[in-house]
């Protein structure tokens, strides 16, 4: 696929964006911008996990959203802003320990809307979760 984003993108910039926030608080790391995906990875420890030891489900569809809102907010015309309307995820496996990783690439890419499928994996490279977003391409005011 050709390349996709219409402004700067990288690693060191998508880390950047997120200081202070709950991305850099659940130890989210961005891993590889390539032409149309961008890879994270989030650890499952005391920050991440629910009581039964798992990672918490919440803290998947953190990382799934933010991955497609990254996607869709550096693929925007310039000027305009991607604003999330609708996300859902299936858990298919637990992980107790080490990092799960996602990686979102589009789904479609519109005027208005935008698509996203963010796939998350354990370090053996077993689906955790399949999440999907839906973005709202706003114009600029």
């Amino acid at each position: 696929m050709a390349r996709i984003w219409t402004q700067d993108i990288s690693v060191e910039i998508l880390a950047g964006i997120h200081q202070g926030t709950a991305v850099q608080h659940l130890g989210i790391e961005f891993l590889e911008v390539g032409d149309d995906f961008i890879t994270a990875r989030v650890p499952v420890d005391t920050r991440t996990r629910q009581p039964y030891g798992l990672l918490h489900g919440g803290v998947s569809v953190v990382l799934a959203e933010t991955l497609g809102s990254c996607g869709a907010a550096f693929s925007c015309p310039p000027g305009h802003r991607a604003v999330g309307l609708d996300i859902n995820a299936n858990h298919l496996k637990g992980a107790t320990s080490g990092w799960v990783t996602g990686t979102t690439r589009p789904v479609h890419i519109g005027r208005t809307t935008q698509v996203w499928q963010i796939d998350l994996r354990n370090e053996a490279g077993e689906p955790t979760c399949v999440s999907r977003i839906t973005m709202a391409v706003l114009a600029p005011r």
